[in-house]
């Protein structure tokens, strides 16, 4: 491999002649071999990165616009474009297990952006420091690029998985309104109710989720950028902050400001233990809906039967013919892990001391890595097993002929301590409740027949 030399304050350093990091970078790729080498700076702090280096050279460009040239601006802004839609992805190699403030990879996407400004212009012109961090600091612009990701992160990645999951439970409610069935409370018989109202609790819960993360991600649209080191703005010309909040706005479609209080900005991150509730109130509902979908699944001759979803692969190696629910597997599997990420983020988010937070890069890995799991798993469950969801009338109907506690309708007529003794009795018996209650002289066979009538129960 072939070598430049290149040099920070601490000296020189040897870099990969065909990369376009500098020393900061190479310096932290030789002092942090933590790991397999999977865990990197996610690609969508990268790319904010990339987005609020832009949005810091257009706004620089006009209050410092000695400082940021016509010609420099010109490339940095192309620099800037192609780390924004990922085409130098192979010169980010750093880890999440840096310094806690993510400077190192501050620094990382400044290197890339002059080197490759640079490399546009055809002659060294812009420095990593002086013209790619103009007004800034790792301080301010990490946590920026930490909002700026999350927000892009659910909006784009997280919310069409969910609507497309939502839209699905909404064909099922239609398809399955004429189906009654047992209802189940306490892993034991209940009042019946129509296949179709237990699918609208599952969607009901799906909107709500959405209803909280988008109420989530307002406190996240909040910037530092502007701050600087301290949270003081040494350094950034006045309107800085607010200029490029705007301009961040523009670039992505979605509405960024500027924070109120940078000195919160910097050293608390609130913001992302809320929006990751959020994300585990997801988790916690997929979890459920998974389970109630593979337990109502069961089967296919000795479990609940209820429903039929999609066979998609063969579930046994030592077993012929058995199928699994590998999609609700899945979906656990990853509510388990976002459970554990929401822990993670906490712990963050209470520990740096006084002005900044050190341990944003674990954070936002976390956070994003809830995303990206939630997103491709709601997806996945979503097509290869939700959408394929079918009723078993002939069970349904079944386990709603046999249920003790369609009892229930007959409290109104003879009261809750006879009901109970018709119940005890079919089941001590192995009697209908028609049979029971005859025998027990509280209703004659016209009057039960009356009242007795599932539909009428949901």
């Amino acid at each position: 491999m072939e070598y430049r030399t290149e040099k920070d304050s601490l000296g020189e350093i040897p870099v990969p002649a065909e990369k376009y990091w500098g020393a900061q970078t190479e310096r932290s790729r030789q002092n942090f071999h933590i790991g397999d080498g999977l865990e990197k700076m996610p690609a969508e702090v990268i790319h904010a990165l990339g987005i609020l280096k832009r949005a810091a050279a257009a706004v620089n460009a006009v209050l410092l616009p000695e400082r940021m040239t016509g010609k420099k601006l010109s490339a940095v802004l192309a620099a800037c474009d192609e780390v924004i839609c990922g085409a130098l992805e192979e010169h980010f190699p750093l880890l999440v297990w840096q310094t806690g403030s993510g400077t190192q990879t501050n620094m990382n996407v400044n290197e890339v952006i002059a080197n490759r400004a640079n490399e546009i212009l055809g002659r060294k012109l812009l420095h990593p420091n002086d013209d790619i961090n103009l007004s800034q600091s790792s301080n301010d612009i990490f946590p920026s690029a930490m909002h700026v990701a999350a927000v892009l992160a659910v909006e784009n990645r997280l919310f069409p998985a969910l609507e497309g999951l939502i839209r699905t439970m909404q064909r099922l409610e239609e398809e399955n309104r004429e189906y009654i069935k047992c209802g189940r409370t306490h892993l034991q018989d209940a009042v019946p109710l129509r296949f179709s109202q237990e699918i609208s609790g599952w969607r009901a819960s799906l909107e709500k989720d959405k209803q909280m993360l988008e109420a989530s991600l307002e406190p996240l649209r909040a910037l530092a950028a502007g701050g600087t080191a301290v949270g003081t703005g040494l350094n950034a010309p006045e309107g800085f902050d607010r200029a490029v909040a705007a301009e961040v706005s523009g670039l992505t479609g979605t509405r960024f400001e500027t924070a109120e209080n940078k000195f919160h900005a910097l050293a608390f991150k609130d913001e992302l233990v809320f929006a990751h509730g959020a994300l585990k109130a997801l988790a916690c509902d997929m979890m459920k809906i998974a389970n109630d979908v593979r337990w109502l699944a069961g089967g296919p001759r000795c479990g609940l039967g209820e429903i039929t979803i999609p066979a998609n692969e063969p579930g046994s190696s030592i077993m012929p013919g058995k199928v699994n629910p590998t999609q609700c597997e899945a979906v656990t599997m990853i509510a388990a892990q976002v459970m554990g990420n929401d822990v993670t983020v906490g712990v963050c988010a209470s520990q740096g001391n006084f002005e900044l937070n050190v341990f944003m890069p674990v954070c936002i890995y976390n956070f994003l890595q809830s995303v990206r799991l939630l997103a491709d798993g709601i997806r996945s469950f979503d097509e290869r097993c939700a959408a394929g969801i079918r009723a078993n009338p002939e069970k349904m109907r079944e386990y709603t002929d046999r249920s003790l506690m369609l009892v229930t309708a007959l409290s109104p007529r003879i009261g809750y301590e006879k009901a109970a003794q018709v119940a005890q009795k079919a089941l001590r018996e192995n009697l209908s409740l028609r049979e029971a209650c005859l025998e027990l002289g509280y209703m004659t066979e016209a009057a039960f027949d009356e009242v007795f009538r599932p539909e009428t129960m949901v």
